[in-house]
């Protein structure tokens, strides 16, 4: 009798440890936060990298989540709809770029404020914005066109050697 007692108790606490780290991954991923703040939408030529859930930065600091993707049928531009923490007041002239993390790193939408003083509301438009740079694209480009491509003969860099009309006298 007293062996099951004990493995309860211990299964009970392995319960409430677990439910205790869940509750704290809960929290600290902002998965609740979501439906917070307001939404505003940008238009982009490339939004490769960026899904449903992807952060939103100011300065490197997580302000919001990518919450919809669609296209605009009329100019073919991918609309991205985010949500921004209602602490944060953007200007109609923020600038919203997608980059990455680093050379392999995954993207993100990070945005530049600008010094206007008129605040974007919810359903505002960011509208100076730079799309996803493809950077295997410009890794081969740099590797099979750059220097050297075999075909010309090396041109000098040195200057032609001076002629008897054009010596100075």
């Amino acid at each position: 009798m007293k062996n099951t007692t004990v493995e309860t108790a211990i299964g009970a606490l392995v319960i409430l440890i677990a439910a205790g780290f869940f509750v704290f991954a809960y929290s600290t991923s902002g998965a609740g936060t979501a439906s917070g703040g307001y939404r505003l939408k940008a238009e982009f030529d490339n939004v490769a990298g960026v899904n449903t859930g992807t952060d939103v930065r100011l300065a490197g600091i997580k302000i919001g989540t990518v919450v919809s993707q669609t296209l605009n049928p009329d100019n073919y531009q991918a609309v991205i709809t985010m949500t921004i923490d209602p602490k944060v007041k953007l200007t109609d002239d923020t600038t919203a770029k997608i980059t990455s993390e680093g050379l392999l790193g995954s993207n993100f939408v990070a945005l530049d404020p600008g010094g206007s003083e008129t605040v974007l509301a919810d359903g505002g438009e960011i509208t100076n914005t730079q799309g996803a740079v493809d950077i295997w694209s410009l890794i081969s480009k740099a590797m099979f066109e750059g220097k050297g491509g075999g075909d010309k003969p090396a041109e000098s860099t040195q200057a032609p050697a001076p002629t008897p009309e054009t010596q100075p006298q």
